[in-house]
């Protein structure tokens, strides 16, 4: 189950973000549902969501597929995690492939 203590040790294609700071200003702002991840990028779907209310996700988009790649290090996300909470991670915790993320031992990390 992904909680708030935990979204980073979890898959995160499928869940919604926004970029609330990166060092590229152009991409803060940006939302939308995260549908690839690399060990460095995060690629989400921007094509409906960015004219969406965050409140109001369930909205079917008819619009053609517009992906955007985020790079993880200099990057700040908020997720929205199945429980509908929002979780804020710094992107730097998150640079490394996903299957390995997995096995990464974390200090601490207070939320």
């Amino acid at each position: 189950m992904i909680t708030s203590k935990n979204v980073f040790r979890h898959e995160l294609i499928g869940l919604y973000l926004e970029v609330v700071d990166s060092s590229n200003k152009s991409l803060v702002g940006l939302c939308g549902n995260v549908v690839d991840e690399t060990k460095k990028t995060l690629s989400i779907d921007v094509s409906c969501h960015n004219e969406l209310n965050r409140n109001n996700l369930d909205q079917n988009c008819s619009v053609s597929n517009n992906q955007k790649m985020i790079p993880k290090m200099n990057s700040t996300f908020h997720f929205k995690i199945p429980n509908g909470k929002w979780v804020e991670i710094e992107g730097k915790i998150l640079v490394s492939s996903p299957e390995d993320r997995i096995k990464k031992k974390f200090k601490k990390y207070s939320w």
